[in-house]
């Protein structure tokens, strides 16, 4: 019996020793599986890579879109495809997934219950850049704040507003409000309340007004100015001047006519009335 133990362990499969051969063959296991790791690995990163590439491609098909959209869809896809990767080359190793898999998702249940505010501020992000209520340089007014768009992430939206300061608003605080706009025109009509006495010749004074608003080159003739007595007030007559400017010279075009309408009524002597008191004395 002992004979027999002997020569099994020194003589079979062609002299080599059962205790060599079971070494050889983990070993050769081993360096397959090391093999197919490295493979995978590989595999995982060039399509990783090359997904990425191909969505940040598509910014040159659609300029409406943010080029930061498609960074970050990139980042995700790449991401998810190297969590993947990994979790084969584990399999590869003998290595249960499943219960990696579970842990995985109750980590980020939790890291999403934890991040709540952060995740709808990212959400709003991606629904900003995707649909563009907005973008780069116009000039908004959301969530009681007014200014030019200075930059957009997925996090925030900045502003700076009209003595340039900086506002930083949250992008759910930004998607969830009412957004103003006053760039995406290229024509604004500009509007202003001029009041002239009752004592005063109307047509006079609503020719003053015309030729002052439309001697302006920055005032467009079409579509055409509106310019007509709108109110009858306790102390005026009461014109309304719309005028249509390019959007880029509302602000300064609209201020410069209030003193140009203003000096014109004073040089043609129309009476620009303001409220007045009479006191009657009893004798």
């Amino acid at each position: 019996m002992d004979r027999l133990k002997d020569l099994l362990q020194t003589e079979i499969y062609n002299e080599q020793s059962l205790g060599d051969l079971v070494t050889l063959e983990i070993v050769t296991s081993l360096l397959g599986n090391v093999v197919t790791a490295l493979v995978i690995l590989l595999l995982g990163f060039l399509i990783s890579g090359w997904v990425k590439r191909r969505i940040l491609a598509l910014r040159g098909r659609n300029r409406r879109l943010d080029e930061t959209l498609f960074q970050f869809l990139g980042d995700i896809a790449r991401y998810t495809i190297l969590v993947f990767t990994f979790l084969f080359v584990l399999n590869t190793f003998g290595v249960e997934t499943t219960s990696i898999i579970a842990a995985i998702g109750a980590v980020g249940l939790a890291i999403g219950l934890a991040l709540q505010g952060t995740l709808s501020n990212v959400a709003a992000g991606v629904m900003i850049i995707l649909f563009r209520p907005f973008k780069m340089g116009d000039f908004i007014a959301v969530n009681g704040e007014m200014g030019t768009v200075k930059d957009i992430t997925l996090n925030v939206t900045e502003l700076a507003n009209m003595g340039n300061v900086q506002t930083i608003i949250p992008n759910s605080q930004v998607w969830g409000n009412t957004i103003t706009n006053y760039s995406t025109y290229e024509l604004r009509r500009a509007e202003w309340t001029f009041g002239v006495g009752y004592g005063v010749d109307l047509g006079r004074a609503e020719k003053v007004i015309r030729e002052t608003l439309m001697s302006d080159e920055r005032a467009l003739h079409e579509p055409e100015p509106f310019i007509q007595v709108n109110n009858l007030g306790d102390f005026s007559v009461d014109f309304l001047a719309r005028v249509w400017v390019s959007s880029a010279d509302y602000f300064q075009y609209q201020a410069d006519m209030k003193r140009a309408v203003k000096e014109a009524l004073d040089a043609a002597d129309l009476d620009i009335p303001f409220p007045t008191r009479t006191i009657v004395s009893a004798a």
